[in-house]
């Protein structure tokens, strides 16, 4: 990869890491649902100028509301009730063994040992995680941020199904989804004295939260992630991923306070070796196989 490459890898792991820190932001002057609404409503705008992707609209609906709007009311939810912004940009990386199984579930994939091996340690380290609350970490938070991983593995089921796609063009006309089932739960959830005071009185960090999602984390985070999977194999793209949840954790400590007990670092120390067995194990084991030989 080259260096400017790398550097647009790096500005990608950067901008997504530190979403979660803007999320808790976001929440502070927002209720989740009309949080998501705004979120997905800005990001849809330059659907104006971007030509829709060429798939059935039934695999953009299903790509909206699973990956955009299912994985972020479970997730929005689950951090107004006490997910820590750190643990939740770990947790939500249970995506990649949720997507293993869905794939394997729908699409017929294989498993292969290296995977089951890493799900066997990430879970075993959600596991330690899930049993160790403190520092306001809360069950249902934690429920919910898995529920939230389990709608991006949907998500990422679609997208393999519908094939090769422009990236940026499915996260524009994806965006156009949610804002109505968004709305709709906001009203229901948060009711319309709640909606109105809140957009009366939005503070200016809510405003910057709100901009920062639409456009930082959606639209130029995917878009540039796209250029890179199209320059590059997926193999040597996807592994970059696996430092979202250090740069979450490490900005939620820098910028919210946010600190984790010895049990959970350990569970999250599970989960991050998880991840990398499922990545690189196979290469490694085919690598140690021809060595012995």
């Amino acid at each position: 990869m080259s260096p400017k490459d790398l550097l647009v890898a790096m500005i990608v792991i950067l901008a997504w890491g530190v979403n979660f820190v803007v999320i808790k932001l976001g929440l502070h002057g927002v209720p989740p649902m009309l949080l998501g609404a705004l979120r997905f409503a800005l990001a849809a705008l330059p659907a104006v100028f971007v030509k829709r992707p060429q798939i059935a609209l039934r695999w953009l609906f299903a790509y909206g509301i699973t990956i955009s709007f299912g994985q972020f009311a479970f997730l929005f939810y689950a951090m107004s009730v006490g997910m820590p912004a750190g643990l939740a940009s770990l947790v939500l990386q249970a995506q990649a063994f949720f997507t293993l199984i869905f794939a394997a579930m729908f699409l017929g994939e294989r498993i292969r040992a290296a995977n089951v091996a890493g799900l066997l340690i990430a879970a075993a380290g959600l596991a330690v995680i899930g049993m160790q609350g403190g520092h306001s970490m809360t069950a249902l938070g934690f429920i919910l941020t898995l529920a939230a991983s389990s709608m991006w593995a949907l998500g990422n089921v679609v997208s393999k199904r519908m094939g090769k796609v422009d990236l940026l063009s499915l996260v524009v006309w994806g965006s156009m989804i949610p804002p109505i089932p968004f709305f709709v739960m906001s009203l229901i959830f948060e009711g319309p004295a709640r909606i109105e005071s809140s957009l009366a009185h939005i503070p200016l960090i809510s405003v910057f939260a709100i901009a920062y999602l639409s456009f930082v984390a959606t639209i130029v985070g995917y878009s540039l992630w796209g250029r890179l999977l199209t320059r590059y194999p997926a193999a040597q793209v996807a592994p970059f991923s696996l430092l979202v949840p250090v740069i979450g954790i490490a900005s939620a400590a820098v910028f919210l306070g946010e600190e984790m007990t010895s049990v959970q670092i350990a569970g999250a120390a599970l989960v991050m070796a998880g991840l990398v067995v499922n990545v690189f194990g196979g290469r490694i084991a085919q690598r140690l196989g021809l060595a012995a030989r």
